[in-house]
């Protein structure tokens, strides 16, 4: 007996690079162009040279402008900032071609709306890179937390990075740890817990921020975020509480290199096969709602 091929074993898929920043080179390139379900044809940034750096190593194309890229490639994968992703990735959606996304979609709901609208009216597959769902120990967790009667849960997600470094940037020094972290921990108290109904917070995105969050089955959790805090590592963690035993996701034990090819192959299989993975643009728009009940007024 015979097993079917991957869809992808005889044609990786073509992917082209939008950026070339710290994220970029150190994750997006490096997984894509690991193979074997994906080749990284192409990049393209706006710094010509740190495209050039970029691709360098993996022998990719250097796109002299976006249409470049789009021809040399059918699916684009986003390693910008968030308004950068939003004027972009729909234009790549209506050329037909896959998106593999960074969160958030956009630096505000109307500019994810716009992206996922479009993404949707062409139909090409999107993926979101919520990179802590794609590791083994996540996946465990979720399929543990679903069986559970879960009563209350609180979380944080810290780390230090706002206080200096390569991810100290604009747009993330400018709305803080709410629309930089806030979509992981959300994302996975939805999907741990049930639908989040109603969230409100207090303090400052750009210091501490914490949020109550209720769940459709009555639950309550809380989550605190901030990326301005001194702790020797990132700190993601989650304890689930209810009738029986208690359930606690931490981040502390897990390598994040295990997270890329499950990543890559999701996306390529996504690709090959048209079929929408869970985390899509739609569900980032999903998150982004919730973060949108925090800010406004």
């Amino acid at each position: 007996m015979t097993s079917t091929p991957a869809p992808w074993v005889h044609r990786p898929v073509e992917v082209g690079l939008v950026g070339a920043g710290p994220w970029a080179r150190a994750m997006h390139a490096r997984m894509l162009a690991a193979g074997p379900e994906t080749r990284l044809a192409a990049v393209w940034a706006r710094r010509p040279e740190a495209a050039q750096q970029t691709a360098a190593p993996y022998g990719a194309h250097v796109a002299v402008d976006f249409e470049d890229l789009l021809d040399r490639c059918e699916a684009v994968a986003f390693a910008v900032p968030p308004a950068v992703q939003a004027e972009l990735a729909p234009l790549a959606a209506k050329q037909g071609r896959a998106v593999l996304l960074e969160k958030p979609l956009g630096p505000d709901l109307a500019s994810a709306r716009r992206l996922a609208d479009a993404v949707a009216e062409a139909g090409v597959v999107s993926q979101l890179v919520l990179t802590k769902r794609y590791h083994p120990t996540t996946r465990a967790f979720l399929g543990t937390a679903r069986a559970l009667d879960v009563t209350g849960a609180r979380s944080c997600y810290l780390h230090g990075a706002f206080l200096g470094g390569d991810f100290a940037t604009g747009w993330r020094l400018e709305h803080g740890a709410l629309l930089d972290l806030g979509p992981h921990l959300l994302d996975l108290l939805d999907a741990s817990i049930g639908p989040i109904t109603h969230i409100r917070g207090t303090g400052d995105p750009r210091r501490w921020i914490e949020l109550t969050m209720e769940h459709a089955n009555g639950a309550v959790s809380q989550a605190s975020l901030s990326g301005a805090v001194a702790v020797p590592r990132a700190l993601t963690r989650i304890e689930l509480f209810g009738s029986g035993k208690q359930a606690v996701y931490d981040t502390a034990g897990i390598d994040h290199e295990e997270c890329w090819p499950v990543l890559r192959r999701d996306f390529a299989t996504a690709v090959r096969t048209g079929t929408p993975p869970e985390l899509d643009a739609a569900r980032g728009l999903y998150v982004q709602t919730l973060i949108e009940q925090v800010t406004s007024p």
